[in-house]
């Protein structure tokens, strides 16, 4: 691991100071709520002129490579922070020219490359399902081949929430999948025969100090986070070995705020990283209502240089994403006992779209 700046110029930010946030959306928007109860303000960069973090931020709407409008935006913070991992690595990087940006564009160019996850990942030691770096439809004949069927071929990079991805099965052509996914560079993966997916959220400081959130359960409708349960039915020995899946990825990249980790666990016992996130998360959102410091507020400790909070979790969670019209049971979902309703602002309502979100939380099965 790189040795970190020395302690006379390590970022210590004071309440008061603008945390800029790359992205709008409801990520954005929570962690703009978080940072200011905190006493911190947020400046939102995001190309969309109405977005959820505008509702309670400051908001610049230009684009990603308006080199004034993101001069303009840097002289106005004091740290940088992403809600969303698409955001051209070269913007992070002429923004990083001016003022700390966490995490930055190595981390970046990881998350936004399939390809360059998997091989990280491996590299740290970590394990994943079997996969294949596909460039052209001639190599996935051949990765075919090795990996076998059922694979699922995925877009390299912007795909997200089952987007860009197609399942090859015995008798599928392989043709029809990489035109599904776009005729573009893939990474196909190995079906797994895994018991239940899971993820750690996990925080690391300039200084090095790393707290990391149990394992949850995450439960997928369509390919669309659907619900999460912490804690995750797993054994002890199986939650620690997730836990010290995120350590090793924080510290191989040297890394500075928030990271999500998403992860299959195997019948016997193992656990295969999938996916990581350099960002709050989905599956972090009960951590708002069901834990003593949310994912939020963590990240903008580790990201201003204050000692990260406590993670312990409060109780039995379950956390429900909003997903389309499901949003509108919102006046039932406010008569629920014990239910905290989240909503995110959006102003239209598509099938797919995460609306918000409702947290359960059971405090005698803590």
């Amino acid at each position: 691991m790189t040795a970190g700046p020395a302690p006379q110029d390590r970022l210590h930010l004071p309440p008061g100071s603008v945390i800029g946030v790359l992205g709008g959306g409801q990520l954005g928007r929570m962690l703009a709520l978080a940072a200011a109860r905190l006493g911190y303000r947020c400046h939102v960069y995001e190309p969309a002129a109405e977005c959820p973090a505008a509702h309670v931020a400051r908001h610049t709407a230009a684009a990603w490579d308006d080199a004034a409008a993101l001069d303009v935006f840097a002289a106005s913070v004091d740290v940088i922070t992403l809600e969303f991992e698409n955001v051209p690595v070269e913007t992070v990087e002429r923004l990083a020219a001016s003022k700390p940006v966490r995490p930055g564009a190595a981390a970046l160019r990881v998350a936004q490359d399939r390809a360059a996850e998997k091989t990280f990942l491996n590299k740290a030691g970590i394990e994943t399902a079997p996969w294949a770096d596909i460039p052209d439809a001639a190599a996935l004949d051949a990765a075919l081949e090795r990996i076998g069927r059922p694979s699922v071929l995925k877009t390299a990079r912007f795909g997200y929430d089952g987007k860009g991805q197609a399942v090859i099965r015995d008798g599928d052509a392989a043709a029809d999948a990489w035109a599904a996914v776009g005729a573009q560079r893939s990474v196909l993966e190995g079906f797994v025969d895994f018991s239940l997916e899971v993820s750690v959220l996990a925080a690391r400081t300039e200084d090095g100090e790393i707290r990391c959130f149990e394992p949850v359960e995450n439960r997928h409708r369509d390919g669309v986070l659907h619900k999460t349960l912490a804690p995750a039915p797993i054994a002890a020995d199986v939650a620690d070995r997730a836990v010290e899946i995120a350590c090793k990825a924080l510290s191989a990249l040297d890394y500075v705020g928030l990271l999500a980790v998403e992860m299959f666990v195997m019948p016997d016992g193992r656990v295969l990283a999938n996916e990581i996130a350099p960002r709050p998360h989905n599956s972090g959102h009960w951590t708002i209502d069901g834990a003593a410091t949310s994912q939020f507020e963590q990240t903008v400790r580790a990201i201003c240089g204050l000692p990260l909070g406590e993670v312990s979790r409060l109780g039995a969670v379950e956390m429900e994403n909003l997903i389309g019209e499901e949003v509108d049971a919102w006046p039932d979902l406010l008569a629920e006992p014990g239910a905290r309703l989240h909503l995110y602002g959006k102003r239209e309502t598509r099938p797919g779209r995460k609306m918000g979100h409702v947290t359960r939380l059971r405090r005698d099965e803590a």
